[in-house]
């Protein structure tokens, strides 16, 4: 028994990666998630307009975070900047009394934001708009589309090109006359038609089964789904082109979904997080995703209000595939460098 002891030892001190996964990955984790596990929202981005636009806003209460006050702004710019989602909250003034406008897809801010007018009393009447129940499903259900897509993209394509390597395809691959890009298309297609119906099933049942509205354009929403599979079946493939066997891609897939759930608004608010917490987050792709479903699902929101989020995950999607095919290429590298021997003997 000793000596097994000993040998499971010395085995895990030559994997270094399942120890940095045993003793450095718990570490970084409670750090990490410690502090994003805030439900409190400490700041509410706030916007006043109308004749008494200062007046109220100097009475506002603290947890509101008065970025403009607009004298000459009607209610229909109000309602204008809550569906961009420019701001979470508008006490609009044109109204006796004031209405303060809500953003009921940020459920945790809406929380903070009602909890804080409805201290006022009478003086301030308050309107949830897009989610008017503060209802969890409506704001949960988008943004799980989005977290099941990552799991089918990420763990799934992860072993694809494992198998080719321990199978021994991989030199076979290497000598045939395809570039490293179009090997990683051709790996990510099948996915990719299988994701999308995934996609399309679950959003069809999201909307059926929690009654969750669709305000926005079904094409702007599926090329948005299309851009983010893109991303983490890349994603899955980079982290194939990195490990040698099964057991390492699904470590490495782990290590990807954890932040990803976490960290992307998905559970904890952003807004709640610290700067350099919320940092990380703006750098994962599930982030943007579920800004964009959010934003079509709930506040029927067009690309004028959502180019930023489809920008960043094209530019991640171009990153991404590009060093998928670096990778890839040089994993075929040593294959082409042993033809190349054979040739010239």
């Amino acid at each position: 028994m000793k000596a097994m002891i000993l040998k499971e030892f010395r085995e895990l001190r030559r994997d270094r990666r399942t120890m940095a996964m045993l003793i450095v990955l718990p570490i970084v984790l409670l750090t990490i998630f410690g502090y994003a596990a805030n439900f409190t929202v400490d700041s509410i981005p706030t916007r006043v307009i109308g004749p008494g636009a200062e007046q109220v806003a100097a009475n506002a209460p603290d947890l509101l975070d008065i970025g403009e006050v607009d004298t000459d702004a009607t209610t229909d710019d109000a309602l204008t900047w809550m569906q961009d989602n420019d701001t979470e909250v508008v006490i609009d003034t044109t109204t006796q009394p004031p209405t303060a406008y809500i953003d009921g897809a940020s459920l945790f801010t809406a929380q903070s934001a009602s909890a804080a007018f409805g201290r006022m009393g009478d003086q301030v009447q308050v309107d949830i708009l897009y989610n008017p129940d503060l209802d969890t499903s409506w704001v949960m259900v988008p943004a799980l589309i989005g977290l099941i897509l990552t799991f089918i993209g990420t763990i799934i394509t992860s072993i694809g090109l494992v198998k080719e390597r321990q199978t021994g395809t991989l030199e076979q691959l290497a000598v045939m006359p395809l570039k490293p890009a179009d090997v990683i298309v051709g790996k990510i297609a099948p996915y990719f038609l299988l994701a999308s119906f995934d996609m399309l099933v679950v959003t069809l049942l999201g909307v059926w089964i929690f009654d969750v509205p669709f305000n926005g354009s079904p094409w702007l929403f599926a090329l948005g789904a299309g851009i983010f599979l893109f991303v983490v079946l890349g994603l899955g493939v980079l982290i194939s082109t990195a490990s040698q066997t099964q057991a390492q891609a699904i470590q490495l897939a782990i290590m990807m979904l954890l932040p990803q759930i976490l960290l992307s608004g998905f559970i904890f608010p952003l807004d709640a997080m610290p700067t350099a917490i919320a940092a990380i987050g703006r750098c994962l792709p599930l982030t943007y995703f579920v800004e964009i479903a959010q934003g079509i699902f709930l506040r029927g929101a067009g690309l004028e209000a959502l180019w930023l989020p489809y920008l960043v995950l094209t530019g991640m999607a171009l990153l991404v595939f590009s060093a998928a095919v670096l990778r890839f290429r040089r994993d075929l590298a040593p294959a082409a460098h042993h033809r190349a021997k054979a040739k010239a003997a």
